[in-house]
């Protein structure tokens, strides 16, 4: 068997149920949970659910690159290391600046400047400081540009890597989406074994759709069989829409990441 555990979005999978019920559904099912933005939650029933929680969005506002939106992101990080608190989640999740309820950049950015860069790094050195204090741990996401998130900064696996890296510190990882990874830059198992000692989970969805593995053109056996090799331990998380029902979506994603 595998060294890695497995979990899943409420966000994504049983949008028929309310989100609790989500909540409860996947945590029965054996899996870990991942929630999104945590302020349109009941953050107590939540706790009381019973689910073990791998990740949450780690901020409300903000962004890594201008002072102004540093700032704010550091406060927000700092409410949400509160709740992660709550729910005992170890990592938090983060992006290059704030989107909305589209997955689009409140402020797109179309030429990251090396200044900008500078204050980035300033930024994830504060809010890795922010972790070590609390605990926790947070995650930088690489995002794609083509499909979902035209004009985020800093969204390649590459500059994600590029920026962890610089700040070496262990409350601050990459959150390694392949999904986004397979549409922005490809070649995904030597990204997985260039990045695998700074990441600090690893998600998943197939190409095209976003839907569990085996409905598009990532092999994720592959990707099983190497993360097993290289002896990864941390967490593989569906953040993927079902392409039926999400219980099949799930047996689809656990059969992909069982290795013996």
């Amino acid at each position: 068997m595998s060294g890695y555990r497995l979990a899943a979005s409420a966000e994504m999978l049983f949008t028929e149920l309310p989100f609790l019920d989500r909540v409860r559904r996947i945590a029965d099912l054996g899996f870990e949970v991942e929630i999104w933005d945590w302020t349109a939650k009941d953050v107590s029933a939540l706790a009381g659910s019973g689910a073990t929680f791998s990740s949450m969005t780690g901020y409300i506002s903000g962004t890594l690159a201008d002072e102004d939106g540093a700032a704010e992101l550091l406060r927000t990080a700092a409410l949400s290391l509160e709740v992660a608190d709550r729910l005992d989640c170890p990592r938090l999740n983060v992006h290059g600046t704030g989107l909305d309820d589209r997955g689009l950049p409140v402020v797109a950015t179309e030429v990251v400047s090396p200044a900008m860069w500078l204050t980035a790094l300033r930024t994830l050195d504060r809010l890795a400081a922010l972790g070590e204090r609390a605990g926790r741990v947070f995650t930088l996401e690489n995002l794609n540009l083509p499909v979902d998130h035209p004009g985020t900064p800093f969204a390649l696996a590459a500059d994600t890597l590029a920026l962890v890296e610089a700040v070496d510190n262990p409350h601050l990882r990459m959150n390694l989406d392949l999904y986004h990874a397979q549409i922005g830059e490809g070649n995904l198992t030597d990204l997985v074994e260039r990045s695998l000692p700074f990441v600090g989970e690893i998600q998943v969805a197939d190409v095209p759709g976003r839907r569990e593995p085996g409905t598009g053109e990532i092999n994720y056996p592959h990707i099983a069989r190497t993360l097993d090799r290289l002896g990864y331990t941390g967490v593989v998380g569906l953040e993927g829409w079902a392409s039926g029902d999400s219980d099949t979506a799930l047996d689809r994603f656990r059969q992909a990441f069982t290795t013996t």
